[in-house]
């Protein structure tokens, strides 16, 4: 069901908008809790670790390709605001024009560069062979993934997210039996995990395909506009590629903190995998807010109602605040117990470096909720330099952090890092979100004052 963001009551919009994204999210986090669990009582503690240190590199390479069809949907979502059908259906072309060339090329270049990659960020020789097994099958599914994702993309572009929650609930429950299958049944190991991931998002893609068949008109292209897609690449990767681009650069500071970890041994890469588990299921709410901020945003920027736009920011900001507040406590006083779901008690250690990740990333989730709903906003205006911009400050600043205070403080040196970054990263953020909404509320009242002298004096 198609949801037009354009009129209504901004705040529970966004929320109702955000509920099917917040238990999409879950679900896929609890998929993959569930798919490093297999792993860790199946296989053992050096291929949960293993999987967990391939993150940062799954995120500069699958999270570009995401992000590029995340760009590639905000433009959809501002035609949906205008009422421009014809538009939405070449904004497709272009977007599987492009989502299909940068999948491939991609896929090949990170399955070509897999073991240089993992050997230049010092991956701990124990846990290499897991690693590379892991990520290549994860590369060369690639197109599955990035076909589901823009699927699901472009739907919640035009308002409709219980169909992709569906997809993705599907996906899931094949994954995990998918899981079991592979590893118990076939002992394929960690390759299996990964494989399973690949093969569950393709079946889920193609049900996607056959739901928009059948059920969303508006997408159905006509020979006329692959033509038109072809013509307007260009416009489309102008957006699409920076909200790649972004995930990609934030990724590689990702990458400077695994490789310090890797540094500081196994235990601190299982503590830092174990975290950021329960971490990532703690934030994905506010990741679902800013894709809704930004559907939000680019429906009411199409339909030029720019009011709308900032109220629904100053509304869900202080919403954000306070969940943000409010799990990042809770976190901090039950993150130990909740790293025992995936080390066990007999790894004390572990779990200490797993808690003193909480100390110092739980505790300052306010900074995340903040970046998160400007960074989407600004997205769903169209505007990619800014948050480009704050992506390259997060760089800096997380590379900086682990490398200055690895050395004196440690673990908790480098859990430093990621609110640093998110501080950071604020910086061109903020001041872009304020400069534009001044200009733009600027150049709106000038227009009706335009507007209003030309109707008196026709």
């Amino acid at each position: 069901m198609n949801k037009d963001m354009t009129k209504g009551s901004p705040l529970k919009l966004i929320v109702l908008f955000t509920l099917p994204l917040v238990l999409g999210n879950l679900l896929q986090q609890l998929y993959q809790m569930a798919d490093t669990y297999i792993i860790s009582q199946t296989i053992g503690v050096e291929a949960f670790a293993a999987v967990g240190s391939t993150n940062s590199i799954n995120v500069l390479v699958l999270g570009l390709a995401i992000g590029l069809t995340s760009g590639l949907s905000v433009i959809t979502a501002q035609r949906f605001g205008k009422k421009d059908e014809k538009g939405i259906r070449e904004n497709l072309a272009a977007s599987v024009i492009i989502a299909g060339i940068a999948s491939i090329v991609l896929s090949v270049l990170a399955v070509t560069f897999t073991r240089p990659i993992l050997e230049f960020m010092n991956t701990p020789v124990e846990l290499f062979d897991y690693a590379f097994r892991y990520l290549r099958i994860s590369f060369l599914g690639m197109s599955a993934v990035v076909l589901f994702n823009l699927i699901s993309n472009l739907l919640r572009a035009i308002g409709n997210t219980r169909a992709p929650l569906v997809f993705l609930a599907i996906a899931s429950v094949l994954n995990v039996v998918l899981d079991l299958v592979f590893i118990l049944v076939f002992n394929m190991g960690v390759a299996g995990a990964s494989l399973a991931t690949v093969i569950a998002q393709f079946v889920s893609a193609i049900i996607g395909l056959i739901y928009i068949k059948r059920n969303v008109p508006m997408f159905r292209i006509y020979k006329e506009d692959w033509s038109a897609g072809w013509k307007q690449i260009k416009e489309h990767a102008s957006i699409a590629f920076p909200m790649g681009f972004q995930t990609s650069i934030i990724a590689i500071g990702m990458i400077a903190v695994s490789m310090t970890l890797n540094t500081l041994g196994p235990e601190a890469v299982a503590a830092t995998t174990a975290a950021q588990k329960i971490d990532s299921l703690a934030t994905k709410p506010l990741m679902a807010v800013g894709v809704t901020m930004a559907t939000y945003t680019a429906q009411n920027y199409g339909a030029g109602k720019l009011d709308r736009v900032w109220e629904g920011v100053s509304k869900i900001l202080k919403v954000s605040l306070l969940y943000s507040t409010v799990v990042g406590l809770i976190l901090v006083v039950f993150g130990r117990q909740l790293a025992m779901l995936f080390v066990g008690a007999e790894n004390p250690e572990i779990l200490e470096m797993s808690r003193l990740y909480f100390m110092t990333n739980s505790s300052l989730y306010v900074f995340l909720a903040t970046l998160i709903v400007h960074r989407y906003t600004l997205q769903g205006l169209g505007k990619s330099t800014a948050p480009t911009l704050a992506g390259l400050f997060e760089l800096v600043a997380r590379v900086g952090a682990v490398l200055l205070l690895s050395h004196s403080m440690g673990f908790v040196g480098v859990g430093l890092a990621n609110p640093l970054a998110w501080v950071a990263a604020l910086i061109p953020l903020l001041g872009s979100y304020y400069s534009l909404k001044r200009q733009l509320t600027t150049g709106q009242k000038h227009g009706k004052i335009y507007t209003k002298l030309a109707n008196t004096f026709r």
